[in-house]
């Protein structure tokens, strides 16, 4: 009992860690505002990790349009969640198991833990993006917190919008991109 509570915690702290760097990437893509809400908390959440990367990043890197720091940082915390849940429940100070033949397997084991992780956070993320846009749109579509979800998530529904019709007056792209990306952790799973 102790130790599945112990891999919940763990799980959602890290989780928490990357979906923050991943949004704040997502955010200076769609070139959002940090000042305001969630822009200050997401900032407050990673700063400590994307900002020394930032001094340590490439100038041709920190000057293109992808945040190039904040996806670093999502990476990086993937994979020491990846290595910490590997120590803590997979037996990774086991020096026999690192100098057997299972070594090379362990780290590309380890790296594929990472990018499942990684994946994951972002479609969960992308999740609950679109599920906000969708619920407000109905709700309170004049909202503050409409317009930054719509800011979000439009180059996403975009592409969508021009395959998908609109049906009796409802546009039923964000519906498609949920059911998509339930589809996606399905295959992920």
């Amino acid at each position: 009992m102790l130790i599945r509570i112990l891999a919940f915690l763990l799980e959602t702290i890290f989780f928490l860690l990357i979906a923050g760097a991943l949004l704040r990437a997502w955010m200076n893509w769609v070139r959002v505002s940090m000042r305001a809400q969630p822009g200050g908390f997401v900032m407050a959440l990673t700063d400590w990790l994307v900002k020394p990367l930032r001094r340590t990043l490439p100038k041709p890197l920190l000057q293109s349009r992808v945040d190039w720091a904040s996806v670093l940082a999502a990476g990086l915390l993937a994979l020491s969640y990846a290595l910490l849940w590997g120590v803590l429940f997979g037996g990774l100070l086991d020096a026999a198991f690192w100098t057997s033949s299972f070594g090379t397997a362990a780290v590309l084991t380890l790296l594929t833990f990472a990018l499942k992780m990684l994946i994951r956070v972002t479609l969960q993320t992308l999740l609950v993006l679109v599920l906000g846009y969708a619920i407000l749109s109905w709700i309170q579509p004049g909202s503050p917190a409409y317009g930054l979800l719509a800011r979000l998530t439009e180059p996403l529904l975009t592409p969508l919008r021009r395959v998908i019709p609109v049906m009796g007056g409802v546009d039923l792209s964000a519906l498609v991109l949920l059911v998509l990306l339930q589809i996606g952790l399905m295959v992920l799973a």
